[in-house]
């Protein structure tokens, strides 16, 4: 009978040991994930328009996916979105004082070396997009894969 108790608390204290190393590691990726996107999202493709962030933030074969006509799929490709940012930085009317965007994360979920991402996008304190990104962890580095967004009714 002591040695089953002395067993059964043993496979407790393991069992709880296993699941806090799980929550202290998902909870890490998210941070990791957040930071990831502040710098290469928000700030690469938005606030600063910094192409080289986009670039170490995107797969090469990341696509922002949205619905076509006559049930198609849209796709545009990081390639025409970081040359995009760099012509619209360049523009001599672009001010960047001007392109301040404000971002909640309202959830990351983690799931081993893939994660999805939902992100509102602010602008002049109206809520523009909302943005669902999936990732995938390659080696050390998580990598935003593709994207879907909805682009809210602002008056």
């Amino acid at each position: 009978m002591k040695s089953r108790i002395t067993t059964l608390s043993l496979a407790m204290v393991l069992v709880a040991v296993f699941a806090i190393n799980s929550t202290v590691k998902i909870h890490h990726d998210e941070e990791e994930i957040k930071e990831v996107l502040e710098t290469g999202y928000v700030h690469g493709a938005f606030n600063e328009l910094n192409p080289e962030a986009m670039t170490k933030t995107f797969h090469e074969d990341f696509a922002i996916f949205s619905p076509g006509k006559e049930g198609k799929i849209n796709r545009y490709p990081i390639a025409n979105w970081v040359e995009g940012t760099k012509k619209r930085k360049a523009d001599p009317n672009f001010d960047p004082a001007n392109n301040k965007w404000e971002h909640k994360f309202k959830r990351v979920d983690v799931a081993g070396n893939a994660a999805h991402v939902e992100l509102e996008l602010h602008r002049n304190g109206k809520h523009v997009y909302t943005d669902y990104l999936s990732l995938l962890k390659f080696e050390d580095d998580w990598k935003v894969v593709a994207k879907v967004y909805h682009q809210h009714e602002t008056p």
